[in-house]
């Protein structure tokens, strides 16, 4: 049984066991765990990477997120390149004490090792160890590859990638798309990418809550975001946000770093991207012609600075700011359900630039 103090020191995979007596190994494990641990599951996590030691990184991220996302956490790093075929397993718990103090609240992780051609058994293995019929989400990192393996994919209920790591997004929505086709449509499309921007697009959203706001958006003549260099897919992100929100159409002048849209009527609003180091995104200015909306990262803290300026009507607050940290960005996404539909619109509209 892997313990809070352990992990933070080792972040170890857990026990050796033999693929065929991970059920038999499990039993044993929460039989002599006594009656002070409790398994708790909401749902299965699987997590998917071909990076190089990915397994002890993903295995601290899984212990932080047991925290507050109680789950079967399924652990795989693979090498479908390896010459020679390799198959290990092991298990573990994660558990934290309660907040109610008495109980420790433990979540299960199976950990595989899959080097070469076992790298094609990744269905059977996370079919086979599935925790009854509770939803299944599955955490790809890194970038699909054809072929999509529609045998994997009609289990998934939510996917969840990031984006902002792609060097060819089309190419890998494409792949991502075709996966929801064989699917039948019932996969739910989770990118970390479009998280990132979820205090941003909560801060410009409150300039226009009230019904007095709405006349503002007519009035939106230009728009500025500032991101950090990798980071353009996420500013383009949020440019999508806007345009699919306010009815914008993307024309087909639009530059690398200089969007031009049109609103439903007919006016150019003109959107510029610039790079510049911090944040992923570290501001975001809409100019209303005499009035101007900005919302920016503040220097060394985890807050948002929002401003009001111009036309005698001066306001200024602070918001959180989110935070770019895998654990926290993969929290955020779980705490949120639905279809994401405004994400499928907003990256709609930028999808030519992305």
């Amino acid at each position: 049984m892997i313990m809070p103090n352990e992990v933070a020191q080792t972040f170890s995979p857990g026990l050796p066991v033999e693929i065929g007596k991970i059920d038999r190994e499990l039993k044993k494990l929460w039989a002599e765990s006594g009656s002070e641990m409790t398994r708790a599951s909401l749902i299965n996590l699987a997590v998917y990477s071909e990076a190089p030691g990915s397994l002890p990184l993903n295995t601290e991220i899984i212990f932080k997120i047991t925290e507050d996302h109680a789950c079967r956490a399924i652990v795989i790093s693979a090498n479908p390149d390896a010459k020679e075929n390799r198959v290990e397993a092991w298990i573990s718990a994660h558990c934290h004490v309660s907040r109610a103090g008495s109980k420790q609240i433990c979540s299960e992780q199976l950990s595989f090792l899959l080097e070469g051609p076992s790298a094609k058994l990744l269905p059977n293995i996370v079919f086979s160890q599935l925790d009854s019929d509770l939803p299944f989400y599955l955490w790809w990192q890194g970038e699909f590859h054809d072929p999509m393996d529609p045998q994997l994919w009609a289990w998934v209920d939510r996917v969840i990638y990031d984006s902002q790591t792609w060097s060819d997004f089309r190419a890998q929505m494409q792949r991502v798309e075709t996966a929801q086709g064989d699917a039948k449509q019932r996969i739910v499309l989770c990118d970390l990418n479009w998280t990132r921007l979820v205090q941003f697009r909560l801060a410009i959203a409150q300039f226009f809550d009230h019904p007095a706001s709405h006349h503002r958006f007519e009035e939106i003549e230009r728009v500025e975001i500032d991101f950090a260099p990798g980071y353009r897919s996420t500013a383009l992100l949020l440019a999508g946000w806007l345009a699919a929100q306010l009815h914008w159409t993307l024309e087909k002048d639009s530059k690398d770093n200089t969007l031009v849209f049109r609103d439903q009527s007919k006016k150019t609003i003109q959107v510029s991207l610039n790079e510049e180091a911090g944040e992923p995104l570290g501001r975001c200015v809409v100019n209303c012609g005499s009035i101007e909306f900005r919302v920016a990262h503040s220097a060394n803290a985890d807050l948002l600075d929002l401003a009001v300026e111009g036309s005698n009507a001066e306001r200024k607050c602070l918001m959180p700011a989110g935070s770019n940290d895998s654990v926290r960005l993969m929290s955020e996404e779980l705490m949120r359900g639905g279809p994401h539909r405004v994400y499928l619109r907003a990256m709609n509209s930028v999808r030519d630039l992305l």
